[in-house]
């Protein structure tokens, strides 16, 4: 690629990222999200296209994973004192769940008052997003990295060094054309930031998890799912044809696989 055009390439991916936090944000005013948030439920809200899709993967994925996965627990994850509450919410239902969401063609219903956080998912779709523009452009080969969530596509492999919840290098992969993105369930007398969806409890224990998978959008939600379920992910992990590394920060132990 020439200089400018890859600059310009760039460019347009780092403001695609931008808009797809500004979308999805559980907190701005005008996100996608917020304006959800402030619906009664039963009213059809329209979407970004973007944000649609999102919904649809997040939705597919709680339902692989028989709800370990569910956006719908920013509640909690309120409570937990991961997230700040929002402003001007309709204030959710506590027997909401990923079901009360309906996606049709002119938008998004909620059939419970609910809150929806797209974090665990919409940063790796962010990435996809970004890898995508740079490929259209000509780009021989891309890596995009999102703090946590990598994507390299292209005809070379590239090692990637996963950490743990200490920051010191756990183990190396090689990573070509796939994404891999990690969580880190929360060590003791840390702030969670990761919700059980089925059981609704804070995830703990110190673990982290990185899953490889094609895209970037699913291999960030798994993490939460392997964090949630451990051996039980694994039928999960084979429908979106994803592997994952859990490494224990207690005994400094890590498996390829999923142990329990």
């Amino acid at each position: 690629m020439q200089q400018n055009l890859a600059l310009r390439a760039i460019d347009i991916a780092f403001t695609e990222i931008a808009r797809v936090h500004r979308l999805m944000s559980f907190h701005e005013p005008d996100s996608d999200l917020s304006r959800l948030h402030r619906a009664r439920a039963g009213t059809c809200v329209s979407v970004d296209a973007r944000t649609r899709e999102v919904l649809a993967c997040a939705l597919r994925v709680a339902q692989e994973s028989n709800g370990c996965f569910d956006p719908t627990v920013a509640a909690e994850q309120v409570a937990c004192g991961y997230l700040p509450p929002p402003d001007s919410a309709i204030a959710p239902d506590s027997n909401a769940s990923w079901r009360d969401i309906e996606l049709n063609d002119d938008g998004v219903r909620l059939c419970k008052p609910l809150w929806i956080d797209l974090g665990g998912i919409a940063k790796g779709y962010a990435v996809d997003r970004a890898v995508e523009i740079l490929l259209e452009t000509g780009a021989p080969q891309v890596c995009v990295n999102a703090g946590g969530d990598l994507r390299i596509a292209g005809p070379r492999a590239e090692c990637v060094h996963v950490r743990d919840a200490f920051g010191a290098v756990a183990a190396a992969v090689e990573l070509a054309d796939a994404a891999i993105a990690s969580s880190t369930s929360a060590l003791a007398g840390a702030i969670p930031a990761h919700v059980h969806g089925r059981e609704r409890r804070a995830i703990s224990g110190g673990r982290t998890v990185s899953v490889v998978a094609p895209s970037c959008m699913f291999a960030d939600a798994l993490t939460k799912v392997v964090l949630a379920q451990a051996a039980a992910s694994a039928r999960t992990l084979a429908a979106f044809g994803a592997q994952t590394l859990l490494h224990d920060a207690r005994s400094g132990r890590h498996t390829f696989g999923v142990a329990a």
